[in-house]
């Protein structure tokens, strides 16, 4: 190699110490180098813009499960509690979806072996054609649980509706929550904030497209519920006070 060709090899490696030099200085002082893949500092603002939201977008999430854990069970070990709430999850027809279904099957166990003495299914009854309620009794009473054992509550359109409505209209005062995993922690933790003395069961279920799909929905579910807990708002439905479980509770005894 000529002297020309020596002094070109020199100086391209002078420029990359000189890169790599920069680049260490970067680091030590907690910065990372622009880069063409962030755009320059516009580029660094925008993705740490992205991922501060994206963060603020899993806290709710985050800490209904951290509030949530101590206060769940199996259906095995749960401890005797009055009554059950089973919370709707859709219709397939007239019949319950499979989700709805394994929610029920859970409670059905759970009053055959004594573990509880009332079901009360909560779901909605917003237009004629469409009755959660009555399909999750017809499908309980198919499985051995009695009728009279079971209260509607026809106007639970969502999670925190279904809480407050338990606790104000039907006097619910301590319950095992029913649902499937990735939503149980939002139920516990709201029936909790309405003022039930709370557990829960996440009874299980394949991990399908279904399953990961209610579980992404229930990211935006919980930043709802987060304001739910904050502000308190009254049920889209209140009424008056129905003595339907108490009713179901003296039958039982």
């Amino acid at each position: 190699m000529g002297n020309g060709g020596r002094a070109a090899a020199r100086e391209r490696a002078g420029r990359t110490v000189l890169k790599a030099r920069r680049a260490a200085a970067h680091l030590v002082a907690g910065r990372a180098p622009a880069s063409r893949a962030t755009g320059g500092p516009g580029g660094r603002r925008a993705l740490l813009a992205v991922m501060a939201l994206c963060v603020l977008a899993l806290l709710p999430a985050a800490w209904m499960r951290f509030s949530a854990d101590g206060h769940l069970r199996g259906t095995a070990d749960v401890e005797r509690t009055e009554v059950a709430v089973v919370f709707g999850a859709g219709l397939w027809g007239e019949e319950p979806s499979p989700y709805l279904a394994r929610r029920l099957d859970a409670a059905a166990e759970l009053y055959e072996t004594g573990r509880t003495e009332v079901v009360l299914v909560t779901g909605d009854n917003s237009r004629e054609e469409y009755d959660e309620p009555e399909a999750m009794r017809r499908y309980l009473v198919a499985r051995g649980v009695p009728d009279h054992r079971i209260v509607s509550d026809y106007a639970g359109f969502d999670t925190w509706d279904s809480c407050v409505r338990a606790r104000k209209i039907f006097g619910v005062d301590r319950a095992v929550l029913i649902s499937q995993g990735f939503h149980i922690h939002r139920a516990v933790t709201l029936c909790r904030s309405a003022g039930l003395q709370a557990y829960g069961i996440g009874v299980d279920d394949r991990h399908d497209v279904s399953w990961y799909a209610g579980g992404a929905r229930e990211v935006l579910a919980s930043g709802k519920a987060a304001l739910d807990v904050l502000l308190r708002p009254d049920p889209v439905f209140l009424g008056e006070q129905e003595e339907g479980v108490t009713r179901a509770l003296e039958s039982a005894r």
